[in-house]
């Protein structure tokens, strides 16, 4: 099925592009606005022992999950709470004193409003992120965050878009100031998040992926380009270790430099291991996390799929770790 737009094809990107940009100057314009009340509302949930609830209708709900996840994920517990569901029951989750993040676009939402009186008996400090700041909301809360944007990324401003974006990075804001007041560290980042790539990459060191004695291609400086292949092939993990009769590492051999020896030499025959090798290769400790190895191998210009694993305490070539293992 073809669709036919109104807009020409040719000015979708532009669009984009211009929905982002948006997005992004609202984002910028509030940190004009940021002042003591932000300080005021970490200092407000970092004094209190217990939980944090937050709660918002409709879009404004979906940033409150998100904003819960970010909380929990660093280090402050929270809860999200539906406004309808609350009085039929959920408010049960709450304890004396537990803060409440209520977060509205107009500041007028009539379920949030209803459930005041109720969050004031629970003695509920009331933090909002609101997007009318002379709004009932804004007015009944303790403390507000300014959320209010120009207008909205849709040419209609309409749909929730900046001022969505802007209740999140707000809520982001909160939790990663709280985060860093808590002096949250990763280690304690890896004991929350003990699953998935991340949690891996928390846990795991390079000594627990890596290849040891018969998997890697241990050379020898001398040995020549035909040993070198037949090594290799016998030992697929995209590089060769060469090293010397202690096992220090002299050097490394990739597919990539064979490929190239064969680009640049009308005769391998009397190449050796070491014309061929990269000499003093970057190398990482087996006592790595699985994230530090990660950022030596991608955070540069061309990326490193294979590394060196050498013992920093005798400089002994244990093996290799490669980009592969790492998203196993």
């Amino acid at each position: 099925m073809n669709y036919s737009s109104k807009v020409p094809k040719s000015e979708w990107l532009a669009i984009a592009v211009n929905s982002l940009n948006a997005e992004a100057q609202a984002i910028l314009d509030v940190t004009t606005r940021l002042d003591g009340n932000l300080t005021q509302a970490v200092e407000l949930i970092l004094n209190h022992t217990g939980k944090v609830i937050v709660s918002g209708m409709g879009k404004s709900g979906h940033v409150g999950h998100k904003i819960v996840a970010t909380l929990c994920s660093t280090g402050t517990p929270a809860v999200f709470l539906h406004p309808s569901e609350a009085v039929h029951g959920d408010l049960g989750i709450y304890s004396p004193g537990d803060p409440t993040i209520i977060i509205s676009k107009n500041g007028t939402t009539a379920e949030l409003l209803k459930l005041i009186p109720t969050l004031r008996q629970f003695e509920s400090p009331l933090i909002g992120i609101i997007g009318n700041m002379q709004s009932p909301l804004a007015e009944q809360v303790d403390i507000v965050l300014d959320a209010s944007v120009e207008k909205e990324a849709d040419p209609n401003n309409l749909a929730p878009t900046s001022s969505s974006t802007v209740a999140m990075a707000l809520g982001d804001a909160l939790a990663i100031t709280l985060m860093q007041a808590r002096d949250f560290t990763p280690e304690d980042f890896a004991r929350y998040h003990p699953g998935g790539q991340l949690g891996r990459n928390l846990h795991l060191k390079v000594r627990d992926v890596m290849h040891t004695d018969d998997a890697i291609a241990w050379l020898s400086a001398t040995d020549p380009v035909k040993t070198v292949v037949i090594t290799m092939t016998q030992h697929s993990l995209g590089g060769a270790c060469v090293v010397d009769e202690d096992r220090r590492l002299l050097g490394l051999i990739t597919d990539g430099d064979l490929r190239r020896a064969l680009v640049a030499h009308d005769d391998i025959r009397t190449l050796r291991a070491a014309d061929i090798m990269t000499a003093n290769p970057i190398t990482i400790s087996p006592h790595e996390l699985l994230k530090t190895v990660l950022g030596v191998m991608e955070n540069r210009p061309s990326q490193i799929s294979v590394l060196p694993v050498v013992d920093p305490s005798d400089g002994q070539c244990l093996g290799l770790i490669r980009l592969h293992d790492i998203y196993k």
